[in-house]
């Protein structure tokens, strides 16, 4: 079996992680002052594809963490339907591997102009998002060949996080942060061979979080449609009983992310429901969890826990691709910058 660019980069995620500590972070700790000082009346993501799952992650903290309310923006509100949104006093804030696509880009300028704060987390520190946001937080991923993104994912994650860490003041929440290396590090190499046996002759998958684990779900069932072919749909594992469960039928496969934290208990009681309904669950849990059928790495600390378990999930994914005949690098109809209006 060939070792994947998706599969080298997935894995060099730690050491991307470990170089993004070690910069930026006046740049962190100036913003937040600005935050604190500024009390944003509203806050904004823009953001598509992975980069969206990883906003998804960060209105989650700013949420929990903060308290503040987060919305994602549907960008053609600004570049197609040119409403007249009001900016002022608002947090845009932008996540994007290459800072390319213009229905990310338009949106930050018009809230830029507007008088909005306005911050890139981007990989392309050179980009046309970067020049275009008045904070740019660098991703520090390197160079990323696989058209799937993995590391950067990683490290979009990472930068959410110490954003809402500084703005919050938490220095133990930073502290934690800066442990993530080795648990990713450990997490790379976390066996989920189990999950590979079930999904190669599979054509369909239901991929479930809740809370901080939701955004994992999105992020694992887009992984699933690129690099292996597969229709995967990803629910919170709330909305199951609100119609999807209609799909369950014996032998469905269910891959359900249950991460530390509130909405873990919830998430075991379905993975049980769902096995007596016929469905082959593939509950992915920390070790304590004795029903597993993988096991979740743990970060520092619950809310950081869904960056060990993509890590893992990524290794997985990689390996899967191939197991089903196909090249995790070259997926079918797709390009590594995708750019649209």
């Amino acid at each position: 079996m060939f070792s994947s660019l998706m599969l080298q980069e997935a894995c060099s995620a730690s050491e991307h992680v470990a170089l993004q500590l070690t910069r930026d972070g006046d740049s962190y700790a100036a913003l937040a002052a600005r935050l604190r000082q500024a009390q944003p009346a509203g806050v904004l993501t823009v953001a598509r594809g992975s980069s969206d799952h990883a906003a998804n992650y960060c209105a989650y903290l700013i949420m929990a963490r903060l308290g503040r309310i987060v919305a994602s923006l549907p960008m053609s509100l600004v570049t197609l339907y040119k409403s007249p949104l009001l900016t002022r006093d608002a947090l845009a804030i932008a996540v994007s591997q290459s800072g390319q696509s213009p229905d990310v880009i338009e949106p930050i300028r018009y809230f830029r102009e507007g008088g909005a704060t306005t911050v890139a987390l981007v990989n392309d520190a050179a980009s046309p998002l970067a020049a275009s946001a008045e904070w740019t937080l660098p991703l520090h991923a390197g160079p990323e060949l696989s058209v799937a993104a993995t590391k950067s994912f990683i490290t979009s994650l990472v930068a959410a996080a110490r954003l809402v860490g500084y703005w919050q003041g938490d220095a133990e929440f930073l502290a934690q942060i800066e442990a993530l290396p080795e648990a990713l590090q450990k997490a790379t190499e976390v066996d989920w061979s189990a999950a590979i046996e079930v999904l190669a002759p599979a054509s369909r998958i239901m991929v479930v979080g809740r809370g901080a684990s939701f955004p994992v779900a999105l992020e694992a069932a887009l992984k699933f449609k690129e690099t292996s072919v597969l229709q995967a749909e990803a629910f919170s594992g709330a909305e199951i009983k609100h119609g999807p469960m209609a799909l369950i039928d014996e032998g469905y496969p269910l891959l359900i992310f249950a991460t530390r934290g509130p909405t873990q208990a919830s998430l075991l009681k379905l993975a049980e429901e769902m096995r007596g309904r016929g469905a082959r669950v593939l509950l992915a849990a920390p070790a304590d969890i004795n029903e597993r059928d993988l096991t979740l790495p743990l970060g520092p600390t619950p809310d950081l826990d869904p960056i060990a378990a993509i890590q893992a999930f990524y290794v997985m994914a990689a390996k899967l691709s191939i197991a089903r005949g196909l090249d995790p690098d070259r997926p079918r109809h797709l390009s590594k910058v995708t750019k649209t209006n």
